[in-house]
């Protein structure tokens, strides 16, 4: 049984930092790709960043980019989401999404973790 368990998010004052972590158990993911999306309330879910089996691709949204950095570690099955320079727009539940393909669409990814919420105070 495969399952993504996502740790890491609180609450933090906005220009802040956390760093989100997600575990994957279950099987191996070799030559996928790992993936980080958020959901705001009212809002759909939306891509964050995504990192390919080397580590060697990255890609972020805009609205992440140069704040954030994604990264992982293939030995403990794990993917990471640095966050830096937080802002109150920055507030979703985060989820992380492992898949085949290195993309940010959310349709192609096959395992989903239950989310871990991220709140950003102003």
């Amino acid at each position: 049984q495969v399952q993504l368990v996502e740790s890491g998010g609180g609450l933090v004052q906005a220009g802040g930092s956390l760093r989100l972590s997600c575990a994957a158990s279950g099987r191996t993911f070799n030559y996928y790709a790992m993936a980080w999306f958020r959901q705001a309330p009212g809002k759909e879910r939306e891509f964050v960043s995504v990192i390919s089996w080397s580590g060697s691709s990255t890609l972020y949204a805009d609205s992440v980019k140069g704040r954030f950095t994604i990264s992982r570690d293939n030995a403990k099955n794990t993917v990471y989401l640095q966050m830096d320079s937080l802002k109150p727009e920055d507030t979703a539940v985060y989820y992380c999404a492992v898949g085949p393909h290195y993309n940010s669409r959310a349709s192609d990814y096959n395992y989903w973790g239950q989310g871990t919420q991220v709140t950003v105070s102003s």
